[in-house]
C-alpha cells in the first residue's frame, strides 16, 4: 500500500496553489460582500481541470483518480473554503450520479458542461422533516403524467439551488415502497416552470454560495429526464454519495490545515511579556494536537482515495475518513480561535467564520453521527458497510472504454 504523492500528482497541486492564489483568493471578498455567486469563476475553475479528476477523458474529465481529487479538494480548501462549496455539485455527487445512471445521451448532455463549470450543477436529497432518515422520510412526490413528471413537496439545504442549471432532485414516486420508492430526476429549474429556491440566511457561511429551501409546485420534468429506472434512486444516490463523502473528508483536510497555518503565524507573531505566545507550554500542547490529529487525518483520507483508485471496498474507510477528518477540522478551527484570543471573533481574521466552516462540514455528506453508525455496525458485524460493493449494476467511474463503447 503506497499512498504517497506521484510527482503527476504533485504538479497538479502546484497548478491548483496557483490557481487559488491568482484567480480566487483576490476577489473572493468581493464576491461575499456583494453577495455574488461567481459564476466566471466556476467556468474558469472547470477550464483548470479542478473537477473532472475522477471522470475520463471521454466527458472532458482527466481519469487522474480520487487521489488526484482529494489533493486537490485539499489544496483549494485550505486556501479560500468558501470557493469549494460548489465542489460536489460540479465535481462530485451531482455529475457522478449522471455519470453512474445515466444513458449514454444523458451523460454527453450534462456531465461534460458540469465538470467544465458552463453549468451549475445542484443535489437535492434533504427535506424540512428529514435527516439521515431521507429516503423513508421522503414526501416530495413525483406523479407521472404522460411524456412528463410533476414534482409537488419541499427540499432542504440545496446548496446554490438558486443558481443551478443542472441538477439531480430526488422525488418518491411510491408513496407505500419507504426508500425503494425514491426515483433520481435530472432537473433544470431554469428550463421548466415549479421551482422556486429561497436562500437560507446561515450565520457565518457564505453570502456567494447560498444553501436553499426549494419549493416545488407541479416541477415539470420529462420523462427522459428520470435518471435510471423509477423505484433506483436510492441505489443511485448511495453509489453517488461515497466519493461525494470522501470530497468533503478532503474539504475537512484542507480547512485543518488552514487553521493550523494561521494558528502557527499568529503564534510566532504575536508576542506576550517579549515572547512569542508560540513558546509557552499551553499554545504548544494546541499546536501538536492539532499536527498531529491533521497527520492521522491525512492518512486516513488518501487511504481512502487510494482504495477507491484500486478498486477496492471503500464505503467503511470512507466513512472513517470523513468522521476523522471531520473531527481534526472542528478540534482545529476550535484551537485556532483560542490561539487568537478575542481576536479570533474579528471578522478581520479568517478564523473567525472558519469555526462555521468547521460545523457545516462536521455535518455535511452525512453527519458525525451518521458515519458512527456505518462504522460500529459494520464492526459489531450487524450491517456490512461495504456490503454493496461490487453489486450496484452502475457504471463504474474509472472504465472510460466501458462508457465510450456504449455511444
Amino acid at each position: 500500500m503506497d499512498f504517497s504523492i506521484s510527482p503527476d500528482i504533485e504538479a497538479v497541486r502546484d497548478m491548483v496553489s496557483r490557481f487559488m492564489a491568482n484567480e480566487v483568493v483576490p476577489v473572493m471578498e468581493g464576491f461575499e460582500k456583494r453577495g455574488e455567486f461567481p459564476r466566471e469563476l466556476v467556468r474558469k475553475a472547470g477550464e483548470a481541470g479542478l473537477y473532472g479528476a475522477v471522470f475520463p477523458e471521454s466527458v472532458g474529465g482527466s481519469n487522474m483518480g480520487y487521489m488526484a481529487a482529494v489533493v486537490i479538494i485539499e489544496e483549494m480548501s485550505r486556501q479560500e473554503v468558501r470557493f469549494t462549496s460548489c465542489n460536489n455539485q460540479q465535481g462530485g455527487t451531482c455529475p457522478s450520479a449522471i455519470y453512474l445512471a445515466g444513458t449514454p445521451q444523458q451523460v454527453d448532455k450534462y456531465v461534460p458542461n458540469l465538470l467544465a463549470g458552463k453549468t451549475i450543477g445542484m443535489m437535492s436529497l434533504s427535506e424540512t422533516d428529514s435527516g439521515s432518515d431521507a429516503l423513508i422520510a421522503m414526501k416530495t412526490f413525483a406523479k407521472r403524467d404522460g411524456d412528463v413528471y410533476r414534482i409537488s413537496g419541499q427540499k432542504m439545504w440545496a446548496s446554490i439551488a438558486n443558481e443551478t442549471d443542472v441538477g439531480i432532485l430526488m422525488a418518491k414516486t411510491d408513496r407505500d415502497a419507504g426508500a425503494k420508492g425514491v426515483t433520481a430526476f435530472i432537473v433544470e429549474p431554469k428550463k421548466y416552470p415549479g421551482f422556486k429556491a429561497q436562500p437560507i440566511d446561515m450565520l457565518g457561511m457564505s453570502k456567494a454560495f447560498r444553501t436553499n429551501i426549494v419549493f416545488l409546485d407541479d416541477f415539470v420534468v420529462p420523462v427522459e429526464n428520470r435518471l435510471g429506472e423509477e423505484g433506483e434512486g436510492a441505489k443511485i444516490i448511495m453509489r453517488a454519495l461515497q466519493p461525494g463523502r470522501l470530497n468533503v473528508a478532503a474539504k475537512c483536510l484542507g480547512l485543518a490545515q488552514a487553521c493550523f497555518e494561521e494558528a502557527t503565524r499568529y503564534a510566532n507573531e504575536r508576542t506576550v511579556r517579549q515572547q512569542p505566545l508560540g513558546r509557552y507550554q499551553m499554545i504548544q500542547d494546541s499546536i501538536a494536537e492539532m499536527a498531529t490529529a491533521i497527520e492521522a487525518s491525512r492518512g486516513l483520507v488518501y487511504r481512502a482515495a487510494w482504495a477507491m483508485d484500486n478498486g477496492q471496498p471503500s464505503n467503511r474507510i470512507a466513512s472513517i475518513a470523513k468522521y476523522h477528518a471531520s473531527q481534526t477540522c472542528k478540534m482545529c478551527a476550535d484551537k485556532a480561535q483560542q490561539i487568537f484570543g478575542g481576536y479570533g471573533l474579528a471578522r478581520e481574521y479568517r478564523v473567525s467564520w472558519y469555526r462555521v466552516y468547521a460545523d457545516m462540514l462536521y455535518n455535511g455528506e452525512g453527519s458525525a453521527n451518521v458515519q458512527k453508525i456505518i462504522i460500529a455496525e459494520d464492526a459489531l458485524g450487524y450491517k456490512a458497510a461495504d456490503r454493496h460493493h461490487g453489486r450496484t449494476g452502475l457504471r463504474d467511474m474509472r472504465q472510460a472504454d466501458v462508457a465510450a463503447a456504449e455511444r
